[in-house]
């Protein structure tokens, strides 16, 4: 095994051009193959850390949830149906629930952010609850967050996100200095860390403001949500059907109608994402299939001409006592080791690649053993496969009839 696995090796050396351009087709498959799993990777990765990170014990009730098959007909339908969440809902809410940690209320806009001069326009503006820091993924890198003090009092403070912080006060402590919110003066209280982008979209740029002072100004009908957190795993279903139960007996929902809001969790965002992923791995797969085939007919295509070139050997080894398993074995080793060749420097273009896209693009790569695994393995494979035909072919070959050959 280890003699063929050599003479393979010499074979390819002898002739790099023409193993290149045979391996052509192996090494686009296992690169796209690779390149497209480091993105579905990485964008998996990044979804559960920068979006979909609500805690093992959180959950979030909305108006609607834009996930999975989401078209525009079903998404008049429920602006229909659903009607907007309130209040009085939320203390209802947190009045009765018994299997809750805490649960707060967050509303959102956009609106001008100024120190001075200086201007920020479309800043996301979040109104909410005191609790909502312990909430969510917000944390405070100096100073600290609003107090429900603050909120009952509609005090105007802000925790400004690291956009605002930059662009405003570069070199400076913030705290306790003024900007204007929407043309209104807020004094500044804390700093939330530094979040970074998702898809090249930044995450700092926003301000937190009591939920009160938020209605004061933009008034109590804008897409209001709770958040809520049980009070541990055990307990996270049963809390949410609670909060269900709760809240389809405040709305007077029939039993067995549909729910007139949404409840989302990590695991349903994530379930959502997944099922776009695996359509885009399934159309990578095609894709690859079609190289692999064309790749594995060339190898072929080419180790039958190898065959060809090399009777008068193949007679000459047959002579002296080789068997039909050791050409056999001889020839398949050589087309899969070319095909394996092929899947490795398939790798190392995608490897490339993922760096480059990291490094220039906001799209996250994330290079997966497994796909490394996979791609390499599969090369492999199909060297195997279409090189059976070629192998038989010279194994069967008459060692007098292939001593006549001519070169």
């Amino acid at each position: 095994m280890g003699e063929a696995f050599g003479m393979a090796i010499g074979s390819l050396r002898a002739s790099k051009l023409r193993s290149f351009l045979t391996l052509l087709g192996i090494i686009l498959a296992t690169a796209t193959l690779i390149a497209v799993m480091s993105v579905i990777n990485g964008m998996n990765v990044y979804v559960a850390e920068k979006i979909a990170d609500m805690g093992a014990d959180g959950f979030v009730v909305v108006r609607m949830a834009f996930l999975g098959d989401f078209s525009p007909k079903k998404f008049l339908e429920l602006l229909k149906k659903n009607p907007e969440l309130g209040i009085e809902e939320y203390e209802f809410l947190r009045s009765h629930v018994t299997l809750l940690r805490d649960i707060g209320m967050r509303s959102n806009t956009q609106a001008p952010v100024n120190f001075g001069q200086q201007r920020m326009e479309e800043v996301n503006v979040t109104g909410g609850t005191a609790n909502l820091s312990v909430l969510t993924n917000v944390q405070v890198e100096t100073g600290r967050y609003f107090t429900e003090t603050e909120d009952e009092n509609h005090r105007m403070v802000v925790l400004i996100g690291h956009d605002v912080k930059d662009q405003f006060f570069p070199n400076t402590d913030p705290i306790g200095k003024t900007i204007g919110v929407a043309g209104l003066p807020f004094q500044v209280v804390g700093v939330a860390k530094k979040v970074g982008s998702v898809f090249g979209q930044s995450q700092d740029n926003f301000v937190q403001i009591p939920i009160r002072s938020f209605f004061k100004i933009w008034g109590n009908k804008r897409w209001i949500s709770y958040a809520a957190q049980a009070h541990d795993h055990g307990t996270f279903y049963q809390a949410m059907d609670e909060v269900r139960a709760l809240l389809r007996a405040r709305r007077h929902v029939a039993p067995g109608a549909d729910d007139n809001f949404s409840i989302v969790t990590s695991d349903s965002i994530l379930d959502a994402w997944d099922q776009l992923t695996r359509a885009l791995a399934g159309t990578a797969v095609g894709i690859v299939s079609v190289f692999m085939v064309v790749g594995g007919v060339v190898i072929m295509n080419i180790m039958l001409a190898v065959v060809t070139e090399r009777t008068q050997e193949i007679g000459i080894r047959k002579s002296i006592g080789a068997r039909r398993q050791d050409i056999l074995n001889q020839f398949l080793i050589e087309s899969s080791v070319l095909a394996l060749m092929g899947g490795v420097i398939g790798v190392g273009i995608a490897w490339v690649a993922a760096l480059v896209v990291r490094s220039f693009t906001p799209v996250p790569m994330e290079l997966p053993l497994t796909a490394v695994a996979a791609g390499v393995g599969i090369s492999a494979a199909v060297g195997l496969f279409f090189g059976i035909y070629p192998a038989q072919r010279a194994a069967r070959l008459d060692p007098i009839e292939a001593l006549r050959a001519e070169k």
